[in-house]
């Protein structure tokens, strides 16, 4: 794509997001061509030059092709329209969400059903090699690593799960996921072809297969797509040569195909490459990944314009299959750096602008199969992240890390809950654009791609400004074809108004219930049937005009009358143009019969409501899943959140979350006598209900509970203190620390200099976390510098002593993804009287790892030379967590947890450890004497949050950037942050229920590393509340073992 190059100014070591292993579809046989129509001048009165209703239409997309069920299952199948589920034809509407970026499985529902509540029907999930299989042969599907609880949350939700086990999925994470041990352990060139490297990944691919293989749909599961893992070479570009590459791909397809997994393969393509559509590796279903508006988060105002060569990329590469995108822009990753702008402006640089836009740019393209990246990115606690990012894997999304919705969900709910209402909109022939020769708009400044239903002529125009980075506003009309003839639109309102950065699908002969009407310029939030009546919920922004034409039926009751609102006979007998003026505020009952109910409504009023669906039968496994289980919802306006709603008798129960009191509108079935708001009463305002609907409306007031305003939290205080750096002091011993002598390595990046001796923590089994080294060697008095080398990914640190002399700190940079330093190489004198003639002497090394690199994941974190300007090194010593990855301390928290530090292997963030003994000491007082070197502090609290409240909270750092010290957050044992005081831009750590103890007792610990003495260091530490939810999804469970002195040094 010609944003290529581009894109790679802000990725940098994003290198390959882009490759991975879905599971798909079969594929159709049928070449698709491109309309291309003569150039017809801009029309101000009505002369189109295309009539929808013509047959034969002037592209072969007319031709439906005809589709293949894959032979391993007939339950997935595809045409060059869409995707088929046990038959039915649907849009999979995607998001992206990473389990183990929230571990704590008991929330995992809470994402799915707001997933649900969006519109969207699936979810797009990577599962991460190194935390599953930390170790050769080792394969733990216990606690997050678990897939049976998202399996049994997602069909408990409705939502299908597009699987995408890599091994390699990128994803801003370290070695892009593949196990840190197969990185140092495998010779051959992982992501081939190479028979140890296959030797490697088997054991966790099958067991991927096997807790899957009963989640299948086939089975009544949500799993319907799984995904292959494509190679990734560090210039972003991929294909099938060389041929060890493609033969890779026939591996893991060998691996599916020889087990019982059924639903089909397909390929995430980084550029339009036409990769693995056909030849050696070629998957079901091929797909285009696409982040057109880069990842620079501090210019958040700064477009690009609109990628245009979707449409004619796939009707080109694959035009037999459905148009799929297994990831498309959803927000941005930020980078570390004191100017790097944190993810709020990441927020805006991809918000509700940029989905209006850039989500129907896409639509217009005729993509049927669309998966957002990410919709909530969660947190890379531990040892997650790869070197470019930090803690908060926020990513912008629609869900904030700390599971809040932000204005990107509304405008994603409201493109959700139309194309849910929209089944026409599942088949659509592209026939042309504007740059095409479509010129049906009285305006040039409008750019119009029209879509249309072959059978029955409901017609989709995509309208933006031809200038998609524009901030002005437009207006114009649309020449179009309907049922009702030849009309130029709008006919009563002045124009079709787009504002800067906006785009709109109006819609002819579009469909609701039996109902259908001519043509919509405002945009259509809702379409169906509720208890036998056609219901459609128009809207549009309140400060344009907007206007529908269609007929009105049954008999009507009286509405309230609105001056914004005209109804005018339409062009053809039976129809009503209904214009709504601008100004309109709040919802607005339009008709109110027997068999119709037409609301009008602005666009943040369309964002309150929602549209749960009722379950279907309680004996059908997909009684949950819109279109195959369930064809029946409601509406709901007024609440946060809507999770669920269900209908028992004339009872209708609904599950939500408050934020503030609200007044609760519902559209139902008029059965309904009752109404419940999480299992209490809700009153109705029967003057109010009847205003909104005669049948089947309720008005009432939810009030949210008093306890809301109770809860708080404590302040931190009563730290105790003790020292975390016993290494150099004299009496320690390192005896039973791993002897650093390897004279070879699989890493790449062989040692600088130095005496052959590699000293790359991986090598060892330490890759994760912070590294300490000890290098001896016996003084003679006349040694003046140590040169050392350090490698430790983009904005490390590394501090060195000799003996118990601070010598100093090397220090990696990132200055927002520019001046990157991820290895040093310097001189460092040695203080008069800090070394030991004729006695063993030692260099301390405390180093943090960043990360392994994505690509290839096999990076020289360590000391990569070292050298003293007279005599020789004896032993080298190493120390990584405690156990390293194949004898790892907690199993519940996982190989990727914790680090080196004494601290740290002695379990002193652990929950239950006794610190009586310690000092006290304010954390923010710093280490005592204003020393460099490592503390640790720990404090405990209590939690008494009244049951029945979703309550985010934070740990907030509130002291000035710019101090030099790095702080390790363990909360409960789980290391869930890292702060970088002299570079940022991360102060703020969400920690979620289920890592603290809601009602208990929590433990918190701060590993402080200060890398400069004398220098002020005051780490503010605080616990905030982000937010008080009536609600929730509850039942959430703690699991955070406590300290046991068993594999503890």
């Amino acid at each position: 794509m010609d944003d290529w190059p581009r894109k790679r100014e802000y990725r940098l070591g994003r290198q390959s997001r882009w490759f991975w292993l879905t599971t798909c579809i079969v594929t159709s046989l049928f070449v698709l061509g491109t309309a291309k129509l003569s150039p017809a001048p801009l029309l101000t009165s009505f002369n189109p030059n295309i009539d929808p209703r013509a047959e034969p239409l002037p592209n072969t997309d007319a031709t439906s092709t005809p589709f293949q069920q894959l032979a391993r299952s007939d339950q997935v199948r595809f045409d060059n329209y869409s995707l088929f589920l046990n038959g039915q034809r649907i849009f999979l509407y995607s998001g992206e969400f990473h389990t183990f970026r929230l571990p704590v499985p008991s929330l995992w529902p809470d994402i799915l059903e707001k997933v649900k509540a969006s519109g969207l029907n699936a979810v797009s999930v990577y599962t991460h090699m190194g935390l599953i299989n930390p170790s050769r042969g080792v394969v733990d599907f216990n606690d997050f690593r678990a897939l049976q609880p998202l399996y049994d949350a997602a069909k408990a939700a409705g939502i299908w799960v597009v699987l995408r086990p890599g091994p390699y999925i990128n994803a801003e994470t370290s070695a892009g996921g593949i196990a840190h041990w197969a990185t140092a352990e495998v010779a051959g060139a992982l992501r081939t072809n190479a028979t140890d490297w296959k030797a490697a990944w088997q054991p966790y691919i099958q067991g991927i297969i096997d807790q899957t293989t009963p989640n299948q749909i086939t089975n009544g599961g949500p799993v319907i797509v799984a995904l292959k893992p494509t190679p990734d070479l560090q210039d972003n570009e991929f294909s099938q040569s060389p041929i060890s590459q493609a033969e890779y791909f026939v591996d893991l397809e060998n691996a599916y195909h020889a087990s019982e997994i059924v639903v089909p393969l397909t390929y995430n393509d980084p550029g339009e490459g036409r990769n693995f559509i056909n030849g050696t590796g070629a998957v079901d279903l091929y797909g285009l990944d696409s982040y057109p508006q880069g990842f620079d988060c501090s210019n958040p105002t700064t477009w690009r314009a609109v990628d245009t060569s979707y449409h004619s990329y796939h009707a080109s590469a694959n035009p037999s299959q459905a148009w799929y995108f297994p990831e498309f822009q959803g927000g941005s990753f930020d980078a570390w750096g004191p100017n790097a702008p944190g993810y709020p402006p990441c927020r805006v640089l991809t918000g509700p602008d940029f989905q209006s836009v850039f989500n129907r740019q896409l639509w217009a393209s005729n993509a049927k199969l669309i998966n957002y990246y990410m919709l909530y990115g969660g947190t890379s606690w531990g040892a997650i992240p790869f070197p470019g990012v930090y803690t908060s894997y926020d990513y912008g999304a629609s869900i904030t890390e700390s599971r809040e919705l932000t204005t990107k969900f509304d405008e994603l709910k409201r493109q959700g809950i139309f194309l849910r209402s929209s089944p026409e909109f599942y088949k659509t022939n592209w026939i042309a654009d504007t740059s095409t020769g479509l010129a049906i708009s009285s305006s040039s400044a409008a750019f119009i791609t029209f879509l249309q239903n072959p059978d029955t002529k409901a017609g989709f125009y995509v309208a933006r400004q031809t200038a998609s980075t524009s901030t002005t506003t437009i207006t114009f009309k649309l020449n179009v074809t309907t049922s009702s003839g030849n009309i130029q639109i709008p006919v009563v309102a002045p124009a079709i108004t787009l504002g800067g950065r906006q785009s709109k699908v109006i819609v002819t002969n579009y469909a609701f219930g039996s109902s259908r009407l001519v043509y919509s310029t405002a945009q259509v939030f809702f379409a169906g049937t509720i208890d036998g009546r056609d219901v459609l919920f128009l809207y549009g922004d309140s400060s344009q005009a907007h206007e529908t034409d269609l007929p009105l039926t049954g008999t009507p009751s009286p509405v309230a009358q609105s001056s914004s609102v005209k109804l005018t006979a339409g062009p053809s007998a039976g129809t009503t143009i209904v214009s709504f003026s601008p100004g309109i505020a709040g919802l607005v009952t339009v008709w109110d019969s027997d068999k119709q109910l037409v609301l009008f409504a602005d666009s943040v009023t369309a964002a309150t409501f929602w549209s749960p669906v009722i379950a279907g039968g309680a004996t059908d496994p997909l009684r949950n899943y819109w279109g195959l289980g369930s064809n029946t919802s409601i509406l709901v306006g007024g609440p946060y959140l809507v999770r669920t709603a269900t209908i028992s008798g004339s009872s209708l129960a609904l599950r939500g979350d408050l934020n503030t009191s609200a007044q609760l509108t519902v559209i139902a079935p008029r059965s309904i006598r009752t109404v419940t708001w999480n299992g209490d009463s809700v009153s109705s305002n029967a003057a109010a209900s009847t205003a909104l609907t005669h049948i089947g409306g309720f008005v009432g007031t939810l009030n949210k509970a008093p306890a809301a305003q109770a809860i708080t939290v404590p302040t931190l205080g009563g730290w105790k203190f003790k020292d975390s750096l016993p290494e150099i002091t004299s009496g320690f011993s390192d005896a039973s620390w791993t002897v650093a002598n390897h004279t070879t390595t699989n890493v790449p990046s062989k040692p600088l200099y130095g005496d052959g001796r590699v000293l790359y923590g991986c090598d060892y089994g330490f890759c994760e976390n912070i590294v300490l080294w000890r290098g001896h060697f016996v003084a003679t008095g006349t040694e003046k510098t140590v040169n050392i080398s350090i490698n430790g990914g983009e904005a490390f640190a590394a501090s060195i002593w000799a003996n118990n002399i601070f010598l100093g700190t090397s220090f990696g940079n990132s200055t927002n993804n520019k001046n990157n330093i991820q290895q040093t190489d310097q001189k460092f004198t040695f203080p008069a009287g800090s070394l030991k003639a004729g006695s063993d002497n030692v260099i301390t090394i405390v180093q943090d790892n960043m990360g392994l690199d994505e690509g290839s994941g096999r990076s020289a974190r360590g000391v990569r030379g070292f050298k003293l300007d007279t005599g020789n090194f004896g032993a080298w010593k190493v120390q990584g967590k405690v156990g390293g990855y194949t004898g790892y301390a907690n199993l519940c928290t996982g190989v990727f947890n914790e680090g080196g530090l004494f601290g740290e292997r002695m379990g002193w963030h652990l929950p239950g450890f006794d610190t009586s003994s310690w000092v006290a000491r304010d954390l923010a007082t710093g280490l005592p004497g204003s020393a460099a070197g490592v503390g640790f502090f720990v404090t405990t609290f209590n939690l008494n949050i009244t049951e029945g409240f979703d309550v985010p909270m934070s740990f907030t750092f509130g002291e000035p950037l710019g101090q030099p010290y790095r702080a390790i957050l363990f909360v409960n044992g789980w290391m869930m942050g890292k702060r970088v005081g002299n570079l940022g831009p991360q102060a703020k750590f969400p920690v979620h229920e289920g890592i603290l103890d809601y009602r208990g007792k929590n433990t918190v610990a701060v590993a402080l590393w200060a890398m400069t003495p004398n220098t002020p260091i005051t780490p503010n530490l605080q616990l905030v509340v982000d937010g008080v939810f009536e609600g929730g999804v509850g039942g959430v469970v703690t699991n955070n073992p406590p300290w046991s002195a068993t594999g503890r040094q």
